[in-house]
């Protein structure tokens, strides 16, 4: 490393920050904790961070995230600053896609499994303290099971499990339990009593209560959002029907499930609506319920609804990254809710901006949108040095399946953004790539440390941020400016990451640029095709937009779902995540530095 750069990356790494965690009140997806390694996540000898199917409820004064394969579970007071939590007992090996109930004063644990596995419980889990309800759950009537060895297979009319597992108690106490994950099979539900009432310690019987029984089916002929591939491509190949949650709104069930594969950007969270927890259900007409196929975060399948202290509703999903391997994975959350009439809503239109995190309770129709907006969009970024084959152009290219790697993994090596103008900046996301990687496991060494430089000239440099001496691995770190500045250019100072390589996907700078707001989009069309899961939508390039966001739902006031389109893509694209039947109405609207503009006239999609 030249001297010059060690020296200047010394000086800054010793000065003050100008932003600090503490005053952090927004968030930016996929959500900024330590995603974990692990020997269960690698692909071809190589591994890479992961998260997948959250599950997040709120026990006591926290809130506590639990995921597919980590070695424990996050802990937080407010929804933004996340800390990791390391059991003091922990029986299980990578656990995957978990269950998690609040009843009886108590937070309990269940993981998937294809055979006896145990129910964990704890009074105590931001201290990582946990013990068992049971050492082993009942087997499912009727379903295949296994021998002692946990070899050979007693066929039965039900699969092994519960795999992907829900939990949910209902107001009268009783308890439900819901699993299933397959292309070819349903999910299934059933009443299971938890044995609340014993005085038992360890090995408490839990036993079901009624017969199990396959009630949710994919019906992808009519449901265009359930078929499988990218943008849902892959014609009639196997959708998996996975994920399933429960959640009780004015007296209304609603049993949540995602499809049609984590694999693909189009993984989305529908929703049956039912008068009891074990149905019967009625499709929503509004489904996907969760979605987001475009933008750097992709994906929102898979996840839980739970409401924060102040009796706003969230949706947690799994977004797609596939770096290093189709179920290469992140986590995201959205806000969420219901309306007056019943039809629950999940909002990820701008869903990987920086969001407000409440401290009231929302009013109808108050966002947690912050109004920032992307400043680094096809930016010209620099880099200090470069491997060949992952140029610093790929920082600013808003995906996170392409990255920027350095010659060497060493303190000094940098990366300047060149914005361009000098627009107001509030908010840095430096998102890290695993390439080549082979971490294992925890270390003291899976640290991210970085500095965050800004300047108007290029020569003159205060620090933004410093992360120098952090002790947390951040894969997807958010930094929130204490101050807003007016800056053109950014720079990146590295200092440690805990992996082989130092490779960032993206550096995403927001804000907002002097200036009005984009006009609307003009001359807007959809048509529905002869398979009226599809529809073409069009419009006129809006000059100097940064990107456009198609929106649809069943009224002109409701429009729910998004796709997001960068100005480098087509003004025309098609549609294929309707329902046969359903009459939507759909708009554009536009966005760029300054803002984003009045939606479009509406356009209506006849059944």
């Amino acid at each position: 490393m030249p001297r010059l750069v060690s020296l200047i990356a010394s000086a800054f790494f010793s000065l003050m920050p100008l932003a600090s965690a503490a005053t952090q009140h927004t968030f930016a997806n996929p959500l900024d904790i330590d995603y974990r390694y692990s020997w269960e996540q690698m692909n071809e000898g190589i591994s890479y961070r992961t998260g997948a199917d959250p599950a997040i409820v709120r026990y006591g004064d926290a809130y506590y995230l639990f995921q597919t394969i980590a070695d424990g579970y996050w802990m937080s007071k407010d929804l933004v600053h996340w800390d990791f939590v390391k059991p003091d007992h922990w029986p299980y090996d990578g656990h995957v896609a978990p269950a998690t109930l609040v009843a009886d004063g108590k937070l309990f644990l269940m993981q998937s499994a294809f055979g006896p596995r145990p129910l964990m419980v704890s009074t105590a889990p931001a201290h990582g303290r946990w013990s068992f309800w049971t050492r082993s759950l009942p087997f499912i009537p009727g379903a295949t099971q296994y021998d002692e060895s946990g070899k050979l297979p007693f066929k039965g009319k039900l699969p092994p499990g519960p795999w992907d597992p829900g939990l949910f108690r209902d107001d009268d106490g009783k308890v439900y339990l819901y699993w299933g994950s397959s292309d070819t099979l349903p999910l299934y539900g059933a009443q299971l009593d938890m044995n609340f009432g014993s005085t038992e310690g360890e090995g408490k019987r839990l036993a079901f209560v009624t017969t199990p029984e396959a009630f949710i089916h994919l019906d992808p002929a009519n449901h265009g959002w359930e078929r499988f591939g990218p943008d849902h491509t892959m014609g009639d190949q196997p959708a998996y029907i996975e994920g399933s949650w429960m959640n009780k709104h004015a007296g209304r069930y609603y049993f949540q499930y995602g499809a049609p594969g984590t694999e693909y950007n189009v993984y989305g969270t529908g929703v049956y609506i039912g008068s009891s927890p074990l149905g019967p259900f009625e499709y929503a007409p509004y489904n996907p319920v969760g979605y987001k196929p475009g933008g750097f975060v992709t994906g929102a399948g898979h996840g839980s609804t739970f409401d924060d202290a102040y009796g706003n509703t969230w949706n947690t999903g799994t977004l797609w990254l596939g770096a290093n391997w189709k179920f290469e994975r992140r986590i995201d959350m959205f806000p969420a809710g219901w309306h007056d009439d019943g039809q629950m809503w999940i909002d990820t239109r701008f869903g990987d901006f920086p969001q407000r995190m409440p401290d009231h309770k929302l009013r109808d129709g108050e966002s947690t949108f912050t109004g920032w907006m992307l400043l680094s969009y096809r930016k010209k970024a620099t880099a200090s040095s470069t491997l060949v084959g992952h140029p610093a152009s790929l920082l600013t290219d808003e995906d996170p399946r392409t990255f920027w790697v350095a010659a060497t993994n060493e303190p000094g090596q940098t990366v300047t953004l060149d914005l361009g103008g000098t627009p107001t900046v509030r908010a840095v996301q430096v998102n890290y790539a695993d390439y080549q990687s082979d971490r294992y496991g925890d270390a003291p060494d899976l640290v991210t440390q970085f500095v965050l430089q800004g300047s108007t000239d290029g020569r003159h440099w205060n620090v933004l941020a410093d992360l120098s001496a952090s002790d947390r691995d951040r894969p997807n770190a958010y930094i929130e400016l204490d101050q807003p500045a007016k800056l053109r250019y950014i720079r990146y100072v590295h200092k440690h990451v805990g992996a082989k390589h130092l490779a960032i996907s993206d550096i995403r700078v927001f804000g907002n640029a002097d200036g009005p707001a984009p006009q609307a989009p003009r001359d807007v069309v959809a048509k529905r095709g002869s398979d009226t899961r599809e529809a073409v939508v069009s419009w006129k390039p809006v000059p100097g937009a940064v990107g456009y966001n198609v929106r649809w739902g069943l009224a002109a006031d409701r429009l729910h779902s998004t796709y997001q389109r960068f100005a480098d893509q087509p003004t025309s694209f098609t549609l294929r995540s309707l329902n046969r039947g359903v009459r939507y109405v759909v708009a554009v609207e536009a966005f760029d530095e300054h803002g984003v503009s009045e939606l479009s006239q509406t356009v209506e999609l006849a059944p």
